[in-house]
């Protein structure tokens, strides 16, 4: 019958199929016998190599003993020499590169600590030439020559200064003219503290006396140490060298200011062109800069409107509260709230110890005090922190821990300059990839 008959080669090497089937290509006799053949060569070959193992292995354990069992069973591929070994240890090489980093980090601050008087000045008048760049570009879309324009807003700067400490030079100098009285006020308080036989000290120096007694313990002789007033004018020696450099390094900011806002964004140019080969990393750089302008931006916009509106709150509440030189203490409350943390516990300390001496009692000390602090919590809690968040999301944690690190590097200029810095390393490490630690340490 026709379903008995063997299925036909066809001249195309495929096997008949139906009309639903897919082509199956059709091997050869002559093939198909040659690679059964290599398979079966192939097994019996591997067939006779397991044999030889076996028979190697069953000698080997016939002339050693159970410990030597026991050791050989603890050899591994790499010590038998059939595995290469792996490489280095992760471990050391971890190890290795936590060394250099923390070597790194330790020279860059050594660098930093050295370096004071050059970098200072430098940092400082990029942070305000970056502040100061937007007023600059409105007087020269206005057709402005921009040297004219940036003379002209530095003498609107310095004119704007001269006529705040115009205003307040009486209330200043009345204050320093009531420096010795307070002084002495403040003597007297702390010498009936450690002076007097009802004094603090004189009680707690009767009970060591009777404690001393009473473990039979022989007084010893009472050594008393002159005072040297070597001190006070090794202190004014040490205020007036610092005071000098102070104002030698903001000078040198100055003429730098003026540089950098007259050279335009040509070092903006300049970094764009070496900082990367390629258009993607030119377009990063492009990207980061301008990010790092508007930062920086907004973070002095920010600290312009929060210290104007904590210095006119803080006058309202010191008049409204009848204290001395309302005006002058509002302005150094404003000038002192641009260092974080620090700035209005000094506003505080300042105001409350003006407010002791005028009135001579603790509870309006205690209620100027309080007022600035008060004041200050809410400019810094509701203010502050919004426009923080805005600007760019920074952890409290560590822009204070960046903060008394820049001041015990730099000291009072390291205080005004550890936010901003905060603020540029943060921009800075969410662009380049090996930065990625950083970056994560600074952000929420």
């Amino acid at each position: 019958m026709d379903s008995a008959k063997p299925a036909k080669i066809t001249p195309d090497n495929e096997v008949p199929r139906g009309a639903g089937d897919t082509p199956v290509p059709a091997i050869p006799a002559s093939q198909a016998a040659q690679e059964q053949a290599a398979l079966e060569q192939a097994a019996q070959e591997r067939s006779a190599q397991e044999a030889q193992e076996q028979a190697a292995q069953a000698r080997a354990a016939e002339k050693s003993g159970p410990d030597d069992r026991a050791s050989d069973e603890k050899v591994t591929v790499q010590d038998a020499g059939i595995v290469p070994e792996s490489g280095p240890n992760v471990t050391h090489v971890w190890a290795r590169g936590a060394c250099l980093t923390t070597l790194t980090v330790l020279a860059v601050l050594f660098s930093l600590k050295m370096a004071q008087e050059f970098i200072v000045p430098v940092v400082m008048a990029i942070v305000v030439a970056y502040a100061l760049d937007p007023a600059v570009a409105l007087m020269e879309r206005v057709r402005v020559p921009r040297p004219i324009g940036i003379m002209l807003l530095m003498a609107i700067i310095a004119i704007g200064l001269a006529g705040l400490v115009y205003a307040t030079q009486s209330q200043v100098n009345s204050i320093v003219e009531a420096l010795p009285e307070i002084s002495r006020k403040i003597s007297r308080t702390v010498g009936g503290l450690t002076s007097g036989h009802g004094s603090l000290l004189e009680r707690l120096k009767g009970a060591a006396s009777v404690l001393q007694d009473t473990g039979g313990t022989p007084s010893g002789r009472q050594v008393v140490v002159a005072k040297s007033d070597a001190g006070l004018s090794e202190f004014l020696l040490w205020g007036s060298k610092g005071l000098a450099a102070f104002l030698g390094q903001a000078i040198m900011s100055v003429f730098l200011v003026f540089f950098l806002l007259l050279s335009g964004n040509a070092f903006k140019r300049k970094f764009v062109k070496v900082a990367g080969k390629t258009l993607s990393q030119k377009k990063i750089s492009v990207h980061m800069l301008d990010q790092i302008n508007s930062s920086i931006h907004m973070y002095m916009a920010m600290m312009l409107v929060t210290n104007v509106a904590l210095g006119v709150l803080s006058w309202g509440a010191f008049r409204m509260l009848g204290l001395e030189n309302a005006a002058t203490w509002a302005v150094v409350a404003g000038a002192l709230h641009i260092i974080p943390y620090f700035g209005p516990l000094l506003t505080a300390v300042g105001t409350g110890i003006a407010a002791l001496m005028q009135f001579g009692e603790i509870g309006p000390a205690l209620q100027v005090a309080g007022s600035s602090v008060v004041i200050a919590l809410l400019i810094g809690v509701l203010v502050t922190t919004w426009m923080s968040g805005r600007i760019a999301k920074m952890n409290s944690v560590a822009v204070f821990i960046v903060l008394l690190l820049f001041t015990w590097l730099w000291g009072i200029w390291g205080t005004l300059l550890s936010v901003p810095i905060a603020f540029i390393a943060k921009v800075v490490a969410d662009h380049i990839e090996g930065l990625d630690a950083v970056s994560e340490f600074l952000g929420e």
